[in-house]
């Protein structure tokens, strides 16, 4: 399958490095010397900034705002609205990425601090707000996000859920 990018109403920098199968939907941005995987959906509206790594197989939905030095593994989820951080005390000269990690679930609306690190399928509730570091394979949510249950514990409330 083509990549689906439209240059009338999205910006994507010709530096920028665009895998296979990338749907980059309405009024995006794509900012120089980043990197998107192959089979890779951004959403409307979403700002991805200059040197920001993303990896295969990853969604990132509407109106998500990502800043340099951000790094998102493969197989990650990024629900609409979410924000991502790189600078701890604006505006300073000295800025520190996000990184999330392999398998990792965002919810819409949760705001992620600079310098954080979201441990291997983790997941962040809608809304959440995250201050340090997240382990892998657990539930954070709140405000700031604390950790509430396991990922083997939401996987079956997700199953149960789909029955």
């Amino acid at each position: 399958m083509e990549n689906h990018v439209n240059p009338v109403i999205n910006f994507v920098s010709p530096k920028a490095k665009i895998g296979k199968n990338v749907n980059i939907w309405h009024f995006a941005y794509v900012g120089e010397n980043t990197s998107i995987g192959d089979n890779v959906m951004i959403g409307s509206l979403t700002h991805v900034d200059y040197g920001v790594k993303i990896g295969n197989n990853c969604r990132i939905e509407g109106s998500v705002y990502i800043p340099p030095l951000t790094e998102i593994g493969n197989d990650v989820f990024v629900g609409p609205g979410a924000t991502f951080t790189n600078d701890p005390y604006p505006m300073s000269k000295k800025m520190i990425g996000v990184i999330v990690e392999d398998g990792v679930i965002i919810g819409g609306r949760s705001v992620i601090k600079p310098g954080v690190r979201i441990g291997k399928n983790s997941v962040v509730a809608m809304a959440s707000v995250v201050t340090k570091d997240v382990p892998p394979n657990v539930v954070v949510m709140g405000l700031p996000a604390i950790v509430k249950y396991s990922r083997e514990e939401y996987d079956i409330k997700k199953d149960n859920w789909n029955r």
